[in-house]
């Protein structure tokens, strides 16, 4: 290796470059290891308009469920919409042939959320007082499915 220039991805590459390397190490680790099928997924929420008011990305890999993100608007939570949502995920993941899932959140609503959806935590970092956003916390959670 005569030269290696690192930088940042510019804001309009960003996302596909996050992809290959996603795609490049996923790729490399089904070299090394037995894998199940890896799928992407994205479930969107829209109203009569198409306006968006909720979604949820995913993926599976090892037989697990990985929910990456959750966003329901303001003007509909509280309604189910999330809830929906992450069943929805659970239901294609089964059938994607995963055993379990898992997350991470920082939203205390959110961490509710998955406790009622049958979630449970198996660790937590958080931010000390003193610390730049104290009392921060970070759940990470998992579920049988």
């Amino acid at each position: 290796m005569s030269y290696v220039e690192i930088s940042f991805a510019d804001e309009k590459d960003k996302a596909a470059t996050a992809a290959a390397i996603e795609d490049h190490l996923l790729q490399a680790l089904a070299q090394e290891n037995e894998q199940s099928d890896n799928e992407a997924f994205v479930l969107k929420a829209t109203d009569e308009t198409g306006r968006l008011l909720g979604g949820l990305s995913a993926s599976t890999s090892y037989h697990w469920l990985l929910i990456k993100t959750l966003w329901v608007d303001d003007s509909v939570r509280g309604a189910g919409l999330g809830a929906r949502l992450v069943e929805l995920a659970e239901h294609e993941a089964r059938r994607l042939g995963c055993h379990a899932a898992w997350l991470d959140t920082s939203n205390e609503a959110a961490h509710r959320l998955y406790l009622k959806l049958g979630y449970e935590d198996f660790g937590l970092i958080g931010n000390l007082r003193g610390q730049a956003l104290p009392d921060h916390r970070r759940w990470f959670m998992k579920k049988d499915l």
